[in-house]
Formats: C-alpha cells, sequence, structure tokens
C-alpha cells in the first residue's frame, strides 16, 4: 500500500480513500423479532414470571460451559451482582484497573468498598505485578477487566489470587466468548460479568449477565438482582434476605438474548478476522502500531485501538475522518479515576465523602495523575477505529490504505 508521490491528505483537499460511508452495524434480524413478538403475545413481560429471561440465562452460562448465570439490567448492575456477592465490608479494597467504564468502579463504591488502581502493561490491560504490589490486609477481591477484546494475563492474575487467596472477578463486557489459552474469560476466575449494551459482542440493547461456576455462591447471586427477595410461593409475610437493589431484565431483553446467543459466536469470529486483517495490513508502518494481543490470548476486537506515537491522535484521527474513515481520537482521555468527581473529589453519598471518609479507611485516599503513569501513556497515543462483524474485508481494506495514506503525508505533531 504505497502512497502515490504528490497525493494530497482529503484535509488539503485531496481525494479521500472512501467516498462512501462504512456500512452500520445490524446486530438484529427476523429471529430477534419472533421471540421478541412471542413475549409480547404472552402478555407477560416480567422476567421473574416468565420463561424467556430464565432460558436466555441457562444458554448464556452453556455458551461458557457453566450452570449458572444471573440476568440483569446492564454491564455495570452485572459487576455489583458480582462485588455484592462477595460482599465485602465498609472500608474494604478492591483492586482493578485504570482504563475502564465508569461501570466496573461504582459498583465497588455502592458496596462501600474501595477502588484501588492498579497500572496496565504493555497489553492495555493490568499489570500482574502493579496488582501484587497493591494488595493490603484490606483486599476484598481483585477486579480484572478484559479491555477492547484482549484478555488480561489470567495465568499470572489466578496465581495471584490462589496465593493471596483474594476472589478474581472477571469484567468481561468487551470481551465476550474471548479465548485465553484455550479457556473462555469469565470462567476462570470466581466470578463473570458481562454488559450487553448495544455496542458488544452480544446485545440486548443494554443489559448484564453474571456468571460463575461456584455453587455456594449461585443463589446470592440470583437474590442480589432482585432485592434478595426470597419469593416463596403463595401471599403472606415477605422475606428479603440482605440488602440488594433491583436490577431484573425484562423478558423483552431476555428474548433478545436468547437469539443473540445462537449468533454470537459468528460475531466473535468474524471480529477476530477483520481485526487481524486489518493489523496486518498496517504492519511496518512508521508510527502506528497494532493493538497488542495478550501472550496466548485472542483478540476479539471490541474496538480497534491503534497506536500513534508521531502525531496527537486527536490530529491523526480528524486526518483519517477526513479520508472517510470514522475514527476517533483517545478512548477515556485520562485514567478513570481522573474522569469521575466521585473519587478524585469524594463526591458519593450527599457531601459525607464515603466510604474514603470512613473510620474503616486505612489511610487517606487520593487519586492523582501519579497514580497509573502507563494507563495515561497509553490514553495519549491512542487511535480508535470501528471494526465490527457488518464489515467487508474490502471496508477493512480502506480503513489500511487511509492509515498508509495519513502516515506517510500528515506533518509529525
Amino acid at each position: 500500500m504505497n502512497t502515490p508521490s504528490g497525493e494530497k491528505l482529503a484535509l488539503d483537499g485531496g481525494q479521500p480513500v472512501r467516498t462512501g460511508p462504512f456500512p452500520r452495524r445490524t446486530p438484529f434480524g427476523d429471529r430477534e423479532i419472533e421471540l421478541v413478538t412471542e413475549a409480547i403475545r404472552s402478555q407477560n413481560l416480567f422476567g421473574p414470571s416468565g420463561r424467556m429471561v430464565s432460558e436466555f440465562e441457562r444458554r448464556f452460562a452453556a455458551l461458557y460451559g457453566l450452570q449458572h448465570a444471573a440476568a440483569s439490567s446492564s454491564g455495570t448492575a452485572a459487576i455489583h451482582v458480582a462485588v455484592g456477592t462477595i460482599n465485602p465490608d465498609p472500608g474494604d479494597e478492591i483492586i482493578t484497573a485504570p482504563i475502564t467504564d465508569l461501570g466496573s468502579v461504582v459498583p465497588i463504591l455502592y458496596q462501600t468498598a474501595v477502588p484501588v488502581f492498579a497500572d496496565v502493561d504493555g497489553t492495555y490491560t493490568m499489570d500482574p505485578e502493579d496488582v501484587e504490589r497493591k494488595i493490603t490486609r484490606r483486599t476484598k477481591a481483585i477486579l480484572v477487566v478484559h479491555l477492547f477484546g484482549n484478555p488480561c494475563d489470567m495465568d499470572a492474575m489466578l496465581d495471584i489470587s490462589k496465593r493471596h487467596g483474594i476472589p478474581l472477578i472477571e469484567d468481561c463486557s468487551q470481551a465476550h466468548l474471548t479465548a485465553y489459552r484455550g479457556r473462555l474469560v469469565g470462567t476462570m476466575g470466581d466470578l463473570g460479568a458481562f454488559s450487553l449494551q448495544q455496542s458488544k459482542h452480544l446485545t440486548t440493547g443494554d443489559g448484564g449477565m453474571t456468571v460463575t461456576r461456584r455453587g455456594e455462591w449461585a443463589e446470592r447471586m440470583r437474590l442480589f438482582v432482585d432485592k434478595a427477595w426470597t419469593r416463596k410461593p403463595g401471599w403472606g409475610p415477605r422475606t428479603y434476605l440482605f440488602l440488594s437493589p433491583n436490577y431484573r431484565m425484562t423478558e423483552l431483553q431476555g428474548a433478545v438474548g436468547i437469539a443473540q446467543c445462537e449468533r454470537v459466536q459468528g460475531v466473535v469470529r468474524r471480529r477476530n478476522e477483520l481485526g487481524s486483517l486489518l493489523s496486518r495490513l498496517i504492519e511496518g508502518i512508521r508510527g502506528v502500531h497494532a493493538p497488542p494481543v495478550t501472550p496466548g490470548g485472542v483478540h476479539t476486537y471490541w474496538s480497534y485501538p491503534l497506536r500513534v506515537t508521531r502525531w496527537k491522535p486527536e490530529t491523526f484521527a480528524k486526518a483519517l475522518q477526513a479520508e472517510g474513515v470514522p475514527a476517533s481520537g483517545g478512548y477515556i482521555g485520562k485514567p478513570i479515576f481522573l474522569c469521575a468527581d466521585a473519587l478524585c473529589r469524594w463526591e458519593t453519598f450527599g457531601r459525607s465523602g464515603f466510604p474514603f471518609t470512613s473510620p474503616y479507611v486505612d489511610g487517606r485516599r487520593v487519586y492523582d495523575e501519579s497514580l497509573c503513569p502507563r494507563a495515561q501513556e497509553a490514553l495519549d497515543h491512542m487511535v480508535n477505529l470501528p471494526v465490527h462483524e457488518s464489515l467487508a474485508d474490502e471496508d477493512v481494506k480502506d480503513m489500511a490504505r487511509a492509515v498508509q495514506k495519513v502516515s506517510a503525508i500528515l506533518p509529525d505533531s
């Protein structure tokens, strides 16, 4: 893919690489319509008394070779179910990732625990050595985040979890059916949590799923979704066993989820093919680096985080956009704790600053720029490209041509 001499960037009036729009993602089809129609005709959209949600839970668990799954209303809810199942005490600490959505962090705070952030390594996922450095007597769990469809170093994480006797939660929101050394993420730790939001490999528009192989935790996981209501048959005094929210999924989401379980393997396979193709096509371009893949992992490309080292990511993304490629500079901009006032300013429960001001917390918790420098460095060089299963090979080749052209002509910045 050589760029002809004298060619101009589209930003400067040249001919764009791509003049037509890229195909939009179309995750739903006739099967979803069929099952949603069936749910509506049943005249019951309430999950606990319907059949769609329970069948979705069964099929989702079967995809992962597990027996226990609890559907919920969002990916954040799914992580909250996992944290609530572990049941930390006020002031307990949970170690998690600095590059993630706030949905990985909110459940920790709502369970009155303290988020602790381990820096990333060259894979954009949590550095096992820094995770181990952050362990204290108050560490209640490690919550790893499989980012962009790339798995963490689970051998190291499982070793740390086992040696220290600390439960391991896997946030698989961006990593459905993603393999690590022949095993699926979400099945290796004690609990796995999945987002089913619109952009995810398997989507119900919004929703979540929490899975476990630990039978002793399955009942608490199920109860946590539904106010800890035992739902004993018949009318009479109700029994709520502990404090928990209402995260119930509806039959409409369950119906869509059943259909999505039937197609997600093809979605994941196609995303891996397209992402791998793009990486091959841009190999060797100076100043441009394909997304890293964790050794032993298989990337499923929820997104395609391109690393650029000669340009500001916003500048490079703007040039790609002019070439007809829908690119965006950066991801979350800063480590998540600098994006959220709940963390860096303790804007939590009223004006209390709880749990950070709690007498149970060890020391004063400060979230500032010094905490995860490698995460900030990674974000400072990131351009995201949309790779999804509705694209054709030629669409990805156009992305690669645009990256080649921009990198050859755009002045360093």
